[in-house]
């Protein structure tokens, strides 16, 4: 929010990229937030649908953004659109603070699950006690006792099985957050451990290959949508096109309508393939199963940067770049980081949040080499 004030008041341009390196500090945790929150509180089945629906309110803020500035600068100038960010942000956080409870919990391991589930209720103690009691007239005759916790929840589950989980669990569903998920700090036995953790592990894991291989895909994929944001104005406010900043931030309604294609398809898309993909396996899920998805939005991808490119060299109707060309690339940057971001979470779900923090990185490193060459590269070369 302070880098946003900052932006509307600079006066030079030194300024204004002092208040952009600002505002990188405090928004690059906030992309790294969400995929965890999702990892904390969907299911694996479920996963790759929320996954790209952060995805596509991500990007498509990237999308809505020059629509919005594009009005805004040309009827009241463009320090309003900075006001306007200051405005959103201090509402986000007002419902941050309000709205948001922690949703990290430590489920701890199975080992441990098992041991609490073995261990018998006090009603179930005096059950097994007077059943003992009552059959002890009985041990001449060599019978004894054999009622245990273990046996019972084995028997229950074997009963159980088939039913659905929201019919056997009377509480799923109606709960709510707890006094403590609303404190300011959580409790931690090792706060400084923790915090050398979280600086420590996002670089330990950066040499993964799945790491790797998300990261990539994260960065090419947004860097070909960065790529139109960073070109279009050059390409259709000149001859033959000739158009306004108004209608320049126009075309960015096509990319909008593609990542929301990509969003009613993508994250179910990959979903189905890794379940259908599960049950030919025995049951047994492994996180490439989602990776076959990618293919019809990779072959997108390759159809989208192939008509823009041409496009722009051979001068051909706007409606022929922006309606598919640009669609395409909205559907692509919907689709691809998600499903290569949720396998890596699928892997590695416990580092969630450190596995963002590497694929930021790399998507930013990406995106900053893009800015800086693109513009150069195409003056000199088209």
């Amino acid at each position: 929010m302070g880098s946003c004030i900052w932006r509307a008041r600079a006066n030079t341009y030194g300024s204004f990229m002092g208040a952009c390196v600002i505002n990188g500090i405090g928004a690059g945790p906030a992309e790294t937030m969400q995929p965890t929150v999702i990892a904390d509180i969907f299911f694996l089945h479920d996963r790759g649908k929320w996954n790209t629906l952060y995805w596509v309110v991500y990007m498509g803020s990237l999308m809505v953004g020059p629509i919005v500035s594009g009005p805004m600068a040309q009827k009241v100038g463009w320090r309003a659109f900075w006001w306007l960010n200051v405005g959103l942000l201090g509402l986000s956080a007002i419902m941050v603070f309000f709205m948001f409870p922690e949703t990290k919990w430590d489920r701890g391991t199975l080992n441990r699950q098992l041991q609490e589930a073995q261990v018998p209720s006090p009603d179930e103690k005096r059950m097994v006690d007077h059943d003992t009691a009552g059959q002890s007239s009985n041990s001449d005759d060599g019978i004894k006792p054999s009622i245990t916790a273990v046996s019972d929840v084995n028997t229950q589950g074997h009963d159980l099985e088939g039913v659905k989980t929201a019919e056997r669990d009377p509480f799923l569903g109606k709960g709510k957050p707890r006094r403590s998920q609303w404190m300011l700090f959580q409790k931690n036995a090792h706060p400084f451990k923790s915090i050398l953790m979280d600086l420590w592990i996002p670089w330990k894991i950066m040499v993964f290959p799945i790491v790797q291989f998300a990261s990539f895909v994260v960065s090419w994929s947004c860097s070909s949508f960065l790529t139109l944001n960073l070109t279009q104005s050059q390409n259709f406010a000149a001859p033959p096109y000739n158009f306004s900043s108004l209608t320049i931030g126009f075309t960015n309604f096509a990319i909008l309508v593609g990542a929301l294609l990509g969003l009613a398809t993508a994250g179910p898309l990959s979903d189905f393939v890794s379940m259908w993909a599960t049950k030919r396996n025995g049951g047994i899920r492994e996180p490439e199963m989602r990776l076959p998805a990618m293919i019809p939005y990779v072959i997108i991808m390759y159809l989208g940067n192939i008509i823009v490119s041409v496009g722009y060299e051979r001068k051909w109707s706007w409606e022929v770049i922006v309606i598919v060309g640009y669609a395409c690339a909205g559907i692509q940057v919907a689709a691809l980081p998600s499903i290569a971001s949720t396998y890596a979470v699928d892997s590695y779900k416990p580092v969630a949040g450190s596995l963002f923090v590497s694929i930021t990185v790399n998507k930013n490193l990406w995106g900053y080499g893009f800015s800086k060459f693109i513009t150069p590269w195409s003056e000199k070369d088209g």
